[in-house]
């Protein structure tokens, strides 16, 4: 089974390119509720994306997922509507996942799933120590369809330099396992193109098979349209990058499928000695 590849854009034509090359999920990205002051001097991507943006993509993609990331749970005020509101018309205008970013406690997950309320499946993004803190309650809501760990907010909120430090620090491999045992889809981070990235990206899709991860985000380093204009340079870029990362996958998969197996003839050993108990 091969990871699902997300990409961030709200350009029509770019979502089609995506589409046709094998993307799985094009992603409409409307949090900007707090988030330029918590990244604020930090080269991360801060999108300005719209519910007409939602619409637009809906009717530009036939076969990849919409999925949109709504802003942290709020009341309305005279800036913006309630997260009601706001999660209403995004079910309206088309999205099939919608994404909860920043949030802290299990009262904010289970309030955003009430307010989906089944209509489109729900991805809580862990970015917060605070939700690591108390992932156990969060994971025991009923209605949650996956999970996606944030390595940039995560990072920031544990005071670390660099976003992958909590990837090498164990913290995201404790997480897999959590949501593992759940039987929850997981993924985690961004992926550049196979030889980008400050860690390249072939070194990060063994980490996502490695951990059992389902899914990824395409990052800017992968395809960044604000630098080119020329939309057929973009399919080029995306022709052959996607090709490429799916050929690697099935080097990974091969692997990842004979430490499974190993793992899985441990247990059936164990439960033999154990009087068929595991």
């Amino acid at each position: 089974m091969c990871i699902k590849l997300m990409y961030i854009t709200n350009r029509p034509e770019i979502a089609c390119i995506a589409e046709k090359t094998g993307v799985d999920r094009i992603f409409v990205d409307m949090e900007y509720i707090g988030k330029a002051e918590r990244q604020r001097g930090l080269d991360t991507v801060k999108s300005s994306h719209t519910a007409e943006d939602i619409a637009n993509i809906r009717r530009a993609i036939s076969k990849s997922e919409l999925l949109v990331r709504c802003n942290p749970i709020h009341e309305a005020t005279e800036e913006y509507c309630s997260s009601s509101d706001e999660i209403d018309t995004i079910i309206k205008n088309g999205a099939d996942i919608i994404m909860l970013p920043y949030f802290k406690t299990p009262e904010e997950a289970r309030t955003f799933v009430s307010l989906v309320g089944r209509r489109a499946k729900t991805l809580l993004l862990i970015e917060t120590p605070e939700a690591v803190e108390r992932i156990d309650e969060i994971l025991e809501i009923e209605g949650i369809d996956e999970v996606f760990i944030g390595l940039n907010d995560l990072s920031i909120g544990y005071g670390k330099k660099f976003m992958f430090e909590v990837l090498s620090d164990g913290t995201v491999d404790r997480l897999c396992m959590k949501f593992r045992e759940k039987g929850i889809p997981y993924g985690f981070g961004g992926l550049a193109s196979l030889e980008k990235g400050l860690i390249p990206g072939r070194m990060i899709l063994k980490e996502h098979y490695r951990l059992g991860s389902s899914c990824v985000i395409l990052s800017r380093t992968f395809c960044n349209p604000e630098k080119i204009a020329d939309l057929e340079v973009i399919s080029s870029i995306f022709n052959s990058e996607v090709r490429r990362i799916r050929e690697f996958e099935e080097r990974c998969a091969e692997h990842a499928k004979f430490f499974f197996e190993n793992r899985d003839e441990i247990k059936a050993i164990v439960k033999d000695i154990n009087g068929g108990k595991i």
